[in-house]
């Protein structure tokens, strides 16, 4: 899939519109990742490096990796400043199936959040046993979009996006592919087939300038999709939003669904 296409000119806005990880999400990871020291995580499709974010108080020892340089450079600008001396970030841009880290490095955690889909999953998890410490744990993670999202607003809002841009869903200049088998069977097809799946639930509120803005860091509806109908598309899109406003807010019940996979031996290990 053309992750580095799709979100293509949406870093600035990732970095100030998407909902961070919440900290019962980091918990969860915590508990389910090996302990070691040095502790070593890493994030799959960092992004501006909300997951790390999220991590720094449990890991140490840090690789942000991610397709897109621009990405990268608002993980750096995120992270950079909120490092502690016990911290070793290393950033790489790279595709998460070709990377490799450096000898003997062996992460305890991997993360991908909001990114699966975007991978080629077996060629990726099939590269991961490569260097993942033996006792390492895969965690798979997302919330829904606004485009999946099931509150009244958020369906209001996807039709508006799809007046501007068309039915299909957009992935930058193309089309979103279609979903592909569940992420747990293609984990437990893998060589981390020992999966366990959590439903964490979480509750926003969201005023109508930062839908607009999670909109244009999204691959489907990316600023530039909209060429100069930007402004028409803006108007449009508040109007259909103002009846579900409570005091200028949008609430929203949403959910984390995370599934962390490890090998068949690693729980006898711990």
């Amino acid at each position: 899939m053309e992750f580095v296409n799709a979100f293509a000119g949406t870093a600035s806005y990732y970095r100030r519109f998407r909902p961070g990880i919440p900290t019962d999400v980091a918990a969860l990871l915590d508990q389910a990742a090996p302990k070691s020291s040095p502790r070593r995580l890493m994030d799959i499709g960092t992004g501006p490096g909300l997951v790390v974010y999220a991590l720094l108080p449990y890991f140490d020892d840090l690789f942000a990796v991610d397709a897109e340089p621009t990405m990268l450079a608002e993980a750096e600008a995120v992270l950079r400043p909120v490092l502690s001396t016990d911290h070793r970030l290393q950033t790489r841009h790279a595709l998460a199936e070709d990377f490799v880290p450096p000898e003997g490095w062996r992460p305890h955690l991997v993360t991908c959040g909001r990114v699966f889909h975007w991978l080629d999953q077996p060629r990726f998890l099939d590269r991961l046993s490569e260097y993942v410490a033996p006792d390492g744990v895969v965690a798979v993670f997302s919330d829904r979009s606004l485009w999946t999202g099931n509150c009244s607003w958020q369906q209001a809002a996807r039709e508006v996006v799809q007046e501007f841009l068309g039915e299909q869903r957009r992935a930058g200049d193309g089309f979103f592919s279609p979903v592909g088998p569940p992420y747990e069977e293609v984990l437990r097809a893998s060589d981390f087939c020992d999966v366990t799946s959590t439903i964490v639930p979480v509750h926003r509120k969201w005023s109508v300038d930062q839908v607009i803005g999670y909109l244009y860091s999204t691959s489907f509806a990316a600023q530039h999709l909209f060429g100069d109908r930007l402004d028409a598309f803006e108007a449009a899109l508040a109007g259909a939003l103002a009846p579900f406003a409570e005091g200028g807010q949008l609430p929203e019940g949403n959910a984390f669904t995370v599934l962390t996979a490890s090998r068949p031996s690693a729980r006898k290990e711990r």
